[in-house]
């Protein structure tokens, strides 16, 4: 599958990575996503085309999405982005912050629900 990375967007992804982190991103990745805990390797703030997405599974095509504040604002342009990138084949886990902090435990159900799906659909 093409990923099709944006290596223009590298430097603001690495940014975004150390400096603006929200703590819903945070705890998600200590707890669920470092270190392939589920199985999966997953990178963060990875661009794709003209976005950067907050996880990334490039084995399975697996976007994951954390709604915070910022995406109050603009929910026509999160779901015009959403669009795009499912057509470009990938597959995309949105939450909210509060679920992610409220209910880890199961945000990482769901996540290891999807992996689940996605792997039994493209058996290695």
């Amino acid at each position: 599958m093409n990923n099709f990375y944006n290596k223009d967007l590298k430097l603001f992804s690495r940014t975004l990575r150390t400096q603006s982190v929200s703590r819903a991103e945070k705890q998600l990745w200590l707890s669920v996503l470092k270190s392939n805990k589920i199985g999966v390797k997953f990178n963060r703030q990875r661009p794709i085309e003209h976005y950067i997405v907050d996880f990334f599974s490039k084995e399975l095509g697996l976007i994951i999405e954390i709604d915070g504040n910022s995406h109050d604002n603009n929910p026509t342009y999160d779901r015009y982005r959403q669009d795009k990138l499912i057509a470009l084949g990938f597959t995309l886990l949105r939450f909210q912050e509060g679920e992610v902090l409220n209910q880890i435990n199961e945000v990482a159900g769901k996540i290891n629900h999807a992996v689940h799906c996605l792997r039994s659909r493209n058996p290695e």
